[in-house]
This record gives C-alpha cells, sequence and structure tokens, in this order.
C-alpha cells in the first residue's frame, strides 16, 4: 500500500485488504483474555514455485485495465460495496468510484487531502481516513464527503474496518498504549476506546471480532468487540502489518520476512505459516475468489491456496501495491502505473 513518499516505522512487506480485503466468516465465540499463544509456530514449506512474469499475468488473468491517473505514487487502497470498487487516489487527494459492469471511473469524490490508512464500506457509507488525522464519511450515491471526524489516526500505512457494531481505527494514545477507536456511526462520535500495544496499525473486522495488527511488535490482537477488551494475544513472525479476513482464517502479512501466517478464528492458534518470500516496504493482502492473494510491489501478485497453505502463483515484475476481491475478481492497484487491473481468479 505505501508509495515511496510514504516512511514506514518497521522494516519489511506491507492490502489488502486493504482494506479492500475480504471479510467473512460466521461469529465464533470469543477466546478469554487468557488464551494466549507461547507455543513455537508451524511453518508450512511450500513447494517451490516458479515466477512468472507480468506479461504472463496479463496473458492469462487479465480482465480489464482501468486508468485512474496519479503514477507512480497512485493508485492505492480498495474497498468493495454498494456496487462498485472504491479507489483511493493519493495524487488527487480523491476516492475513485469504478464501476465493475463498465470497468470505467463513474466518479471522483475530492476529500480534501491525501487519503491515509485504508478504506472500508458499511453502515450505508463509504469510510476514508485523510493524512491530517480525520475519518471521512462519504455518501455513496451522491458522492460527497458528509462528515468529518477527528480521530488522529496512528499511521499512514494502517487500515480501518468497518463492522461488528462500529468503524475501527487505530489512534496514538500514550507511551504506553495505543488505542483502537470505535466510531458509532449512528451518531458519527468515539462509543468506545480500547488499549492495544504501542505500534498496532491495522484493524479488520470477521468472525465475530476486530483484528489488530502490531507493527512495532510481533503479536496480532483479538478485540472482542461486546466487551471492548482484548480477548487473545496471537504471536506471529515480527512486523505484521496488513491483514484479512475470509477463507475461514484470519491471514497476516508479516513485513519481517514476506510471510503469511494463518490463524484460526475458533482457537485464536497460528496453524500454519506461509513463506511467500516478499519482504519489502509496500504490498497489501486480500482473502476471497478461492484464494488468498498477496501484492509487493515488483511481486505485483502471489497466490495461496488456501486449503493447501501453499503459494502456488506468483508474478514478478512492475506494479502492484494493493489488492482487493469482489465482484468474481481480484483488483490489483498498479501505483506506478496509475491503473488498477481486474483479474480473473481462476
Amino acid at each position: 500500500m505505501a508509495g515511496g513518499h510514504r516512511v514506514l516505522g518497521v522494516v519489511g512487506a506491507v492490502f489488502i485488504v486493504a482494506m479492500g480485503a475480504a471479510c467473512g466468516g460466521s461469529g465464533a465465540p470469543s477466546p478469554t483474555r487468557s488464551q494466549v499463544t507461547h507455543t513455537p509456530l508451524p511453518t508450512h514449506t511450500s513447494p517451490a514455485v516458479s515466477a512468472h512474469s507480468m506479461a504472463q499475468l496479463r496473458s492469462t488473468r487479465l480482465q480489464a485495465v482501468i486508468p485512474v491517473g496519479g503514477a507512480p505514487d497512485a493508485p492505492d487502497w480498495q474497498a468493495e460495496g454498494f456496487g462498485a470498487v472504491w479507489v483511493a487516489n493519493s495524487a488527487k487527494s480523491a476516492v475513485q468510484r469504478i464501476d465493475p459492469a463498465t470497468n470505467r471511473v463513474t466518479a471522483v469524490v475530492p476529500i480534501g487531502a491525501q487519503p491515509c490508512d485504508g478504506l472500508a464500506t458499511g453502515f450505508g457509507s463509504v469510510w476514508a481516513v485523510d493524512c491530517t488525522g480525520k475519518l471521512l464519511r462519504i455518501d455513496p450515491r451522491a458522492g460527497r464527503v458528509i462528515k468529518r471526524i477527528s480521530v488522529t489516526a496512528e499511521s499512514d500505512e494502517g487500515l480501518i474496518a468497518a463492522g461488528e457494531g462500529g468503524v475501527w481505527i487505530l489512534s496514538s494514545l500514550n507511551s504506553d498504549h495505543d488505542a483502537l477507536i470505535r466510531i458509532d456511526p449512528a451518531t458519527n462520535k468515539v462509543g468506545a476506546r480500547v488499549l492495544v500495544p504501542v505500534g498496532s496499525t491495522a484493524a479488520a473486522v470477521g468472525f465475530g471480532s476486530v483484528w489488530v495488527t502490531t507493527a512495532g511488535g510481533s503479536s496480532v490482537e483479538r478485540v472482542d468487540p461486546s466487551t471492548g477488551k482484548v480477548a487473545a494475544t496471537i504471536r506471529v513472525h515480527a512486523a505484521p502489518r496488513f491483514l484479512a479476513t475470509g477463507e475461514g482464517a484470519v491471514w497476516v502479512l508479516n513485513q519481517s520476512d514476506g510471510s503469511v501466517s494463518r490463524i484460526d478464528p475458533h482457537t485464536s492458534q497460528v496453524t500454519a505459516t506461509i513463506p511467500v518470500n516478499v519482504p519489502g516496504e509496500g504490498g497489501c493482502i486480500a482473502a476471497g475468489e478461492g484464494g488468498v492473494w498477496v501484492t509487493m510491489p515488483g511481486t505485483p501478485v502471489s497466490r495461496i491456496d488456501p486449503l493447501s497453505n501453499t503459494v502456488t502463483e506468483q508474478f514478478t515484475g512492475v506494479g502492484g501495491d494493493c489488492i482487493s476481491t469482489g465482484f468474481h475478481s481480484i483488483w490489483l492497484s498498479n501505483h506506478e502505473l496509475g491503473n488498477v487491473w481486474r483479474l480473473s481468479p481462476h
């Protein structure tokens, strides 16, 4: 997700999911606070996967190329909802609407500042964060910002989430803790604050919980939205930042080594760590359409099979930065090219 203009506070690789990452699953019972993983992390050894070129990706999966402008630093974050794909464009200080029926940009919503911290859809709105620290509520039908909420976002390299009773965003609190803030969509005001570790940057909803990565450490916090407390702390590889829920699990992209940790939402345990080998600054992860999708500049698309926990395809070349799923397709933001690719998942 990061372009070259952003400064990361940790080393390593950054989707999905973006918030554009697919979210799904049913509400499994939340674990108690005492359920903390201390066991060695299982590493799944993937068979050797030959790297394919972007030309091969174009020839085998490409369905449409959608120009959005703003290269080399945009487009970026994505989210699906209200019959459209929404894309953050920092170069234009706007959120753009892509119509999947025509593969064209049909609306541009000026937000007055560069977008930061991802996009989310829910509660009748598209939600974005600008780099001045405000949460923006966008009316998807009118195509305009209808509310600006001061939240003081934690970083410009995170994710916000919508669901499980609110819109969730990470915010700086003090030297000991950050805060996961819940915005009540009925009032547009802060409804709750949950203490989380310093260095927490991204949130995702799914399986009845809110999941928070601590990019400054090596953990994922599972938050029970009904109690507003951390229900489990799950150890993963160093510097986890972006994550996605779907395909039966929570998937975490670890920046330190470019691996992906699979978390079982029923047990809050890491059941596999998959060596995708995409460390670096930038990227995203998404889950949906029968796969888990990782993007990183230089390695725009890697596909993980959620049934075998192995990397089945990997493409290298210029492109990538954010990825999401929806409308029976994979959507890839290419911030060096100023466009979005629509890809077939099969």
